[in-house]
């Protein structure tokens, strides 16, 4: 059977809905070098280079095939699909981390990534981490002073001690997760790409989690939400996308796709 494909993005002129991200036709290809002795020496790579020619240690995954859609301004949307579907992949790629190697992906503003894997810096403390996370997204010193406290209580690194003030190295994984979402979450996005930050915490944490991307949402923003947990896709996103083997198998209202989903992964 032949794979789904998306058709190509054609915007409808009467939609009075404003566009925030478009990918059309957009395939993700990665490249994977190995490890060995002679072929991936400086000259043998220099002679590749004058040559034109490919290593035969590099291995390419097409990680994402043709697919397409527009995501708009005030939506959340879920991204489904069993593990190595292209989910993490596509957040990349719409984060401008990826390049798209044919098609494109056009997004509003700065798209913000947040992961799990989030970078920290291990040896400051979290209060020190949350004044930087928030001037890198462009907030002013003022407004940093202003939300910090209020950012590190979202998170609830302080609920069993004063965390906030110790190296970040000392925190648990969950712990750290939670301050990245809470760092992220406190500023409004054109497009904020969520990849698997829910997943961590305790049930209060991610109650809290779910009503602040309902909020983003209703702050004009688009919300990209992967989760494993199907009953936070259900909980925070309307629309969602399922993804399999690098390809859109449905997208349309989180119930419809969740229950196409749900019957393939019980097979």
């Amino acid at each position: 059977m032949a794979e789904p494909t998306s058709p190509a993005v054609v915007l409808d002129p009467t939609d009075t809905r404003v566009p925030t991200v478009i990918v059309d036709d957009a395939h993700i290809v990665y490249r994977i070098y190995g490890s060995g002795g002679g072929p991936s020496s400086p000259l043998a790579s220099f002679k590749r280079l004058v040559t034109r020619t490919k290593s035969a240690q590099i291995r390419e995954v097409h990680a994402i095939k043709g697919i397409s859609f527009v995501a708009y301004r005030g939506e959340a949307v879920g991204l489904v699909g069993s593990n190595g579907s292209g989910k993490s992949t596509l957040l990349r790629a719409i984060a401008g981390l990826l390049p798209a190697e044919r098609g494109s992906i056009y997004a509003a503003g700065q798209p913000s990534l947040l992961g799990v894997n989030a970078a920290l810096m291990n040896e400051l403390p979290g209060e020190r981490n949350v004044a930087l996370g928030c001037l890198a997204m462009g907030m002013s010193p003022g407004e940093v002073r202003e939300k910090t406290q209020s950012i590190i209580d979202f998170s609830g690194i302080n609920e069993r001690g004063d965390f906030s003030s110790l190296p970040m190295k000392t925190y648990s994984s969950g712990m750290a997760a939670r301050l990245r979402f809470a760092i992220a979450a406190a500023k409004k996005h054109d497009v904020l790409l969520i990849d698997e930050a829910l997943a961590t915490g305790d049930a209060k944490f991610r109650r809290r989690s779910e009503e602040r991307v309902r909020e983003l949402r209703a702050e004009a923003g688009t919300v990209f939400l992967v989760s494993h947990s199907e009953a936070s896709i259900r909980s925070t996103c309307e629309r969602s996308i399922w993804l399999e083997s690098g390809v859109i198998r449905a997208d349309g209202p989180t119930e419809d796709v969740l229950k196409e989903y749900e019957s393939y992964m019980r097979k």
